[in-house]
């Protein structure tokens, strides 16, 4: 999936490498429900996780740091379970909240160290105004930008539904 999305060659060893850093995660059905839910227009919120999770993976690793948590915290990011443009959040507005929700539940269903707990609440970052406290945070930060970016602008202007359906198997579950 992901090669086919954002049209990246991965050599098998790397993609590899990153199933092993998300396997625990990815065996929870939990994480496949984020394919429900519309993320930048025409992608799902899966998806955008998936793209933000293995790019700041291979970041981490060219930089010699801890790729496994930027994978696992890039993966849980946007982990919550409304669509932000139909429900509101209880408190405030969704951009400032919803990261202490992905917070709180990823903390309910997975095990985290404190650089993926960061990772997570700290994504929205320069929105929020709390910074993040590891490079492994800034770097997937960084990378939410980007993808999102590249969902919006790349893919957006130029979407066939056909294309879409060729590459997006939901009844599979083999995104990771």
């Amino acid at each position: 999936m992901i090669e086919s999305k954002l049209n990246l060659k991965v050599d098998l060893s790397t993609k590899q490498e990153y199933r092993d850093c998300i396997s625990d995660l990815a065996q929870n059905q939990l994480i496949y429900t984020l394919d429900d839910f519309t993320h930048h227009r025409y992608f799902s919120r899966l998806e955008h996780s998936i793209h933000v999770s293995f790019f700041g993976y291979l970041v981490c690793k060219k930089m010699g740091l801890d790729c496994q948590s930027a994978a696992r915290g890039g993966l849980l990011h946007d982990f919550y379970f409304y669509d932000s443009r139909v429900t509101k959040p209880d408190k405030g507005i969704h951009c400032l909240s919803h990261p202490t929700t992905a917070l709180k539940n990823a903390l309910e269903y997975f095990s985290l160290n404190k650089v993926e707990q960061d990772i997570i609440v700290k994504h929205m970052w320069p929105v929020t105004l709390s910074p993040p406290k590891y490079m492994e945070s800034y770097i997937v930060t960084m990378m939410d930008k980007y993808c999102a970016t590249r969902e919006v602008a790349r893919y957006g202007s130029r979407y066939v539904p056909d294309q879409q359906t060729q590459y997006v198997n939901p009844s599979h579950r083999n995104y990771i």
